[in-house]
């Protein structure tokens, strides 16, 4: 099985407002950058979609690294958040609808495809990929 790394970052000029995300696959000494924007969205909408396009981009069930400075989307996986909002029937603990649950959803069926672990990054530092990362989503939104 192909072990590949994912970096994914969301942005957005305003919140909400228009929002770009960006992936970088890196398999071996191969890299692929993809990018995109939304006009009305959010910085969660966008840092979720980045991983779900990064995942999308793979053609054969992986071992995938997925790297994120999003805690939201890092702490539902590792924290086991989406594991009780399935069970909940996508209600938080106080019975709330998760938010963006239609992304949730999608990207539970791209992880199910994988074996995924995610890799929580300090956002704006020292990480090359998730400072390109950043520098790509924020490039979407000003060529929208």
């Amino acid at each position: 099985m192909k072990k590949i790394q994912i970096y994914t970052d969301g942005a957005c000029s305003g919140n909400p407002g228009v929002g770009g995300w960006a992936a970088i696959l890196l398999y071996g000494d191969n890299k692929k950058e993809l990018s995109g924007y939304d006009r009305q969205t959010t910085n969660n909408r966008m840092e979720m979609f980045s991983i779900i396009k990064g995942l999308d981009a793979l053609k054969e069930p992986c071992l995938v690294e997925v790297y994120s400075d999003s805690a939201y989307c890092v702490d539902a996986f590792n924290k086991g958040w989406i594991d009780k909002w399935k069970k909940n029937g996508w209600k938080t603990a106080n019975g709330d609808p998760v938010k963006n649950d239609d992304l949730w959803r999608d990207l539970c069926l791209k992880v199910a495809a994988h074996q995924v672990v995610f890799i929580k990054v300090k956002g704006h530092a020292d990480n090359f990929y998730n400072n390109e990362c950043d520098r790509l989503a924020r490039l979407a939104i000003k060529n929208c």
